[in-house]
């Protein structure tokens, strides 16, 4: 039983290695990319618009709407980050039903990406709200033997995202195998159906998390300042 789409190595060349995390990233890069042109090269105005169309708005929508819910800010300068975080897992989870494939997500190297990206993107920022002096300071509030403590909390808010993750979609992925292996004329399609909701319920949870974090450091940031 494989633990992680890391451990299936197409090519290797040295320490090189072409596995099957890389490879199925890869490919939900490619369909994301052209999903994106295909939907977006005849984009209109107005009521008569194509479905493609309705469901892209409808998706962007209610992504700007969590995200103002929670940042209370304008969604505009946060969805092009939070909503590829989305979009990239829930892709990533959804084609896990499709034989074969594997999702990245399954890997600890991508979660961890993943995780990183957000951990960046949370004091670009606030450094672009509020400067680099102004967002430095803020780690040595309300006084400088916070300094460690306040680093700790994000490296172990960055490594809780990435283990949250990883852990969920390899779980999912093993309780999956060993019922196939139990009962592989029953199990199938339930597990496969309780597996979609899982992925969008943990692209959806990476999301909004990502947004709390952004969010809240701003308004923090924003109150001292």
């Amino acid at each position: 039983m494989r633990i992680s789409p890391d451990s299936i190595i197409f090519y290797q060349v040295g320490p090189f290695k072409l596995n099957a995390t890389i490879v199925c990233t890869w490919l939900v890069m490619l369909l994301l990319t052209l999903a994106s042109w295909w939907v977006t090269r005849r984009l209109h105005r107005g009521s008569n618009i194509s479905r493609w169309q309705n469901f892209l708005e409808s998706i962007i929508a209610l992504i700007n709407g969590q995200i103002q819910d929670v940042t209370r800010q304008d969604p505009r300068r946060f969805l092009p980050f939070i909503g590829t975080l989305f979009l990239f897992i829930a892709v990533s989870n959804l084609l896990s039903v499709v034989p074969g494939f594997q999702a990245p997500t399954g890997s600890l190297s991508t979660t961890t990406g993943l995780a990183i990206c957000v951990c960046i993107a949370v004091p670009a920022y606030g450094i672009v709200d509020n400067g680099l002096l102004a967002y430095l300071k803020n780690y040595i509030q309300p006084t400088p033997l916070m300094l460690p403590f306040n680093i700790t909390g994000e490296i172990s808010r960055t490594l809780a995202l990435a283990v949250r993750l990883f852990g969920n979609i390899m779980s999912g992925s093993m309780i999956a195998a060993i019922l196939l292996a139990i009962a592989p004329l029953i199990f199938p399609v339930l597990m496969n159906l309780l597996g979609l909701l899982t992925g969008m319920v943990q692209a959806y949870i990476f999301a909004i998390l990502a947004a709390v974090y952004i969010g809240s450091g701003l308004k923090v940031r924003s109150h001292r300042r």
